[in-house]
């Protein structure tokens, strides 16, 4: 199959923020036997405007996308998060290949406005929806010609090479890793536990007046951890998660994660730490810090299937399968997360 991928590629980065669930799923293509081209809206808006202010490229860039599926002839497109594309515009490239198949992902949480307000925008034109959320609040996003399903953040043996679970050597008994400027529950947490585990070696980075880390200082701070905390800044959203989760446990890094994430659909309790409270939680990194062949014997459980299981192959062929309503490859262990009118 010939695929399109349209996203933010980053190309502006220079390198700076390497890992992104769109180059996995370009990878899962790839490794699947399909022929895979890249689009990056807003790096070719930039490039196309006058002096390389990205605003006065956009036009050009949409035209230059209907350009490229001109040339290109895809099979499939799919849309990640390449905002500056119109809907005019994908409907211009209906129009010019009428048996093209057009699908979105978004790896934003719901609750979140503007990710509804992103999702709902792309509803009427595409043919799939794959967000990394599940559940019910997926079928507002419904309409008579979409599918609208859950999606693991997938893995890829190029991103998530460490096993960390084979290791005891790592600075960090315990990890958190984010992004934030203001205090949020999660902070909180954080902060909390930070002041009560003055016994083991925990890494804040992203809060709590600490710069956050990318690129390679990110991969390091991976390679140094023995364990981490996923959380997200609002609890409690059936199987949200950040693309976090898929860096933790396919590296073998053991996981905690809140128990209302409902994640145990997936894994069980010797592959993630699930706790319900910061009492728990406390309770909880304390046996697994005291306690390191409990620790390994976990993480790599958990690794193992986040590697079998949610790996970019297998995500990446479930989008095919399921925006064509073909039958599938493989009894993907979330395929129930899917819906149809």
């Amino acid at each position: 199959m010939r695929i399109l991928q349209v996203d933010n590629w980053q190309w502006n980065r220079y390198g700076n923020i390497r890992i992104g669930t769109g180059r996995k799923l370009f990878n899962g293509f790839v490794r699947n036997g399909h022929k895979v081209l890249e689009f990056s809206d807003r790096d070719i808006a930039k490039y196309e405007a006058p002096l390389r202010i990205k605003p006065l490229g956009e036009r050009n860039a949409n035209k230059r996308l209907v350009e490229t599926c001109l040339n290109y002839e895809p099979d499939f497109i799919l849309l990640g998060h390449a905002d500056l594309i119109s809907n005019k515009t994908l409907l211009q490239i209906r129009k010019n290949l009428p048996n093209i198949k057009i699908a979105y992902r978004n790896v934003d949480a719901l609750f979140k406005e503007n990710t509804i307000k992103n999702i709902t925008r792309r509803a009427e034109v595409v043919d799939g929806i794959f967000i990394t959320s599940g559940g019910e609040a997926l079928k507002k996003f419904l309409r008579d010609s979409n599918t609208v399903s859950f999606m693991p953040n997938p893995c890829d043996p190029s991103f998530e090479d460490l096993q960390n679970d084979q290791r005891t050597d790592q600075k960090y008994e315990l990890t958190f890793c984010g992004a934030e400027k203001i205090r949020t529950p999660r902070v909180e947490l954080v902060e909390n536990l930070k002041n009560r585990l003055t016994d083991i070696n925990f890494g804040v980075f992203g809060i709590l007046g600490t710069d956050p880390l990318w690129g390679p200082q990110y991969d390091n701070l991976l390679f140094e951890s023995k364990a981490s905390l996923n959380l997200n800044r609002v609890e409690g959203h059936h199987l949200y998660s950040s693309a976090r989760i898929s860096q933790l446990m396919a590296n073998g890094i053991l996981t905690y994660l809140h128990a209302s994430c409902g994640y145990q659909k997936f894994f069980q309790n010797n592959e993630a730490v699930f706790f319900e409270s910061e009492t728990d939680l406390l309770k909880k990194i304390k046996f697994f810090s005291n306690d390191d062949q409990a620790r390994q014997d976990t993480a790599e459980k958990g690794r193992e299937f986040y590697q079998r299981e949610f790996s970019a192959m297998k995500v990446s062929q479930f989008i095919i399968e399921a925006t064509f309503d073909i039958p599938y490859s493989f009894d993907y262990c979330w395929q129930q997360e899917l819906f149809r009118q």
